[in-house]
């Protein structure tokens, strides 16, 4: 039996390196994958697990998954699923965004960052391709970070292919284990060339016509960085469910919204219809920023809401 660190997944298949850093080929267990694990994938990158060799081969069998501190979780695209668990154990989460080319809305970004708050999970927003704005692309950009610095999150502005103000970006990963997210096209896998180039993932132009991303990342994967800590380089997303949550606990992922729900006039109160609502008191008066409501007023009517245990 041996303990190691999760590395790749590639749907079936999962790279797992142990103490002394080989890799081993690994599947998981059959009666492992039905154990009340209604997920697309019971083992994720970043897990600690334990697994059993045959002799001196390359391969194994994942038999136990160690307790995880957090992960960050979406509602699966496979319908016969509920679940996908996007990387396990972190220390912080990137979400790459893009004004244009292509776009990443607000609604996107509320999901991603609500997922992340309910599991504690610190994240930062990374402004990439702003070699390509003009004018209107900057308003727009300082109309993000107006909403979101506001209520505590970290934006930066970058452009990996200028090269600008990657070092930021280096300082916040140093030592730390994260995982970089967005829409396929966003540029992380070329950003995280320009971070360590020894890495040399493969990228790819986005669509002239759509001006949307190709994907070129396929799956989920870890690396080493050469200024220290780990960077987990995911597949674009097209749209991020959130689940696992019920729907009286919403707000609480929304800080802004539940700094403010302690001077509601209800105790249970749902931000959507009552009277004396602190929080739509917030919306009205620019405390709480329109799209950041609209979001949460999208969820709480949308089928992102809490299915059992088990997911």
């Amino acid at each position: 039996m041996k303990k190691g660190l999760v590395i790749r997944s590639t749907g079936s298949w999962y790279s797992v390196k142990d103490e002394s850093g080989k890799i081993f080929n690994c599947k998981v267990r059959g009666k492992f994958r039905i154990k009340g694990i209604r997920s697309t994938n019971p083992v994720a990158v970043g897990d600690q697990v334990f697994f059993d060799t045959a002799g001196d081969e390359d391969t194994g069998i994942i038999t136990e998954l160690l307790d995880r501190k957090n992960y960050i979780i979406r509602k699966s695209s496979n319908f016969s699923k509920h679940s996908h668990i996007i990387a396990a154990n972190l220390d912080q989460a990137l979400l790459v965004v893009t004004i244009n080319y292509p776009v990443t809305t607000t609604a996107f970004i509320d999901r991603y960052l609500i997922s992340a708050e309910a599991y504690r999970i610190p994240a930062i927003l990374i402004f990439n391709k702003t070699d390509l704005y003009g004018k209107k692309e900057f308003q727009k950009l300082n109309e993000y970070k107006d909403i979101y610095e506001k209520i505590g999150y970290k934006c930066l502005e970058v452009s990996a292919v200028a090269k600008a103000n990657i070092d930021q970006i280096k300082d916040i990963l140093k030592d730390r284990i994260s995982v970089i997210s967005g829409h396929s096209g966003v540029g992380k896998s070329t950003l995280i060339n320009v971070i360590d180039p020894n890495l040399n993932l493969k990228t790819k132009e986005i669509s002239d016509y759509h001006r949307r991303g190709k994907h070129t990342t396929t799956y989920t994967e870890m690396f080493a960085i050469e200024s220290g800590g780990y960077i987990i380089d995911t597949p674009g997303i097209k749209g991020f469910g959130v689940i696992d949550m019920y729907d009286e606990e919403i707000y609480h992922f929304f800080p802004e919204m539940f700094k403010l729900s302690k001077d509601c006039q209800y105790y249970n109160c749902t931000h959507t219809h009552e009277p004396g609502c602190a929080v739509k008191e917030g919306v009205e008066n620019g405390t709480i920023s329109e799209s950041r409501y609209i979001s949460y007023l999208d969820i709480m009517a949308g089928d992102d809401k809490y299915r059992g245990p088990g997911y």
